[in-house]
């Protein structure tokens, strides 16, 4: 799952499905197997984290406390079924108040929501009952320069095309896709790429969808695969055509051509990642 305007609007309980493509290329290009990505880890109904580290996994906050609260469910990695030790929430991770989404809903403005999640720690450590021995896990990118780099996206939630946007109805849970995108910009929290219509997009662009939260933002290829991000919540620009016809009384459509897609900086995030996974060690 990811933060998604449409999850947080309706929830009054969202990050990116199954991959949101281009309305031009074949979903069939987008499509890998399983086997492409075996650190992907699945959470429990829906949403994703990485392998970091043989008895750690790494996802957003949000996904973690909602699905994982009473640590009795697995979750899977490599086809495989884990058990989970403990779930650790970063400290500054804040979850959304309904308050603030029913003054969203009720007057159509979303620039408080973004505010806040723009102001969320949204990461959250996965501790395993034991370590994983068949699966290598991802090293998180250690340097700062994310912006202008062209990334893989990967997950199996909700899919759509830019023309039409997400299918509302489609599952939060489906095949493994990819696709490619350009970081467009950063901050203390987040690295963000852009939606780009067919004239000024790669071969196989697209962003996240409902039922990927937590999915990874790779950069190199095979062994020397880096983690720089993970799906965290999304935004229409404030000039978008969408926005200029939506109201808060009719359907949000996520997955348009222009959309923002947010993902944590994980660079930003390795001393509290290295400290929780220390203190593990030496209590």
């Amino acid at each position: 799952m990811k933060w998604s305007l449409a999850f947080c609007l309706l929830a009054v309980s969202t990050a990116v499905g199954a991959v949101v493509i281009r309305a031009d290329v074949d979903d069939a290009k987008y499509r890998v197997q399983a086997s492409a990505f075996p650190a992907l880890v699945d959470m429990p109904g829906e949403g994703h984290g990485v392998l970091i580290a043989p008895q750690w996994v790494v996802t957003a906050a949000h996904t973690a406390p909602m699905q994982m609260q009473d640590m009795e469910d697995d979750v899977s990695i490599g086809g495989v079924a884990r058990k989970v030790k403990r779930v650790i929430i970063h400290p500054g991770y804040k979850k959304m108040p309904d308050q603030l989404i029913k003054e969203a809903l009720a007057s159509g403005d979303l620039s408080k929501v973004h505010a806040f999640l723009d102001s969320s720690d949204d990461i959250a450590l996965i501790e395993l009952a034991s370590p994983v021995t068949d699966v290598t896990p991802v090293p998180i990118y250690r340097g700062n320069k994310e912006v202008g780099m062209t990334a893989e996206l990967v997950g199996k939630g909700a899919t759509g095309n830019g023309t039409k946007g997400q299918d509302a109805q489609s599952s939060h849970r489906t095949v493994l896709r990819h696709a490619f995108n350009v970081i467009v910009g950063d901050d203390a929290r987040y690295v963000w790429y852009r939606f780009d219509a067919p004239s000024s997009a790669l071969p196989l662009e697209g962003i996240t969808g409902s039922g990927d939260s937590g999915g990874p933002l790779l950069i190199g290829e095979g062994s020397s695969t880096q983690l720089v991000g993970l799906a965290s919540w999304s935004k229409y620009p404030p000039d978008h055509p969408f926005l200029k016809k939506w109201t808060s009384d009719r359907p949000f459509v996520e997955g348009l051509y222009g959309e923002i897609v947010y993902a944590v900086r994980a660079s930003s995030y390795i001393q509290w990642i290295e400290g929780a996974m220390s203190a593990s060690a030496n209590p």
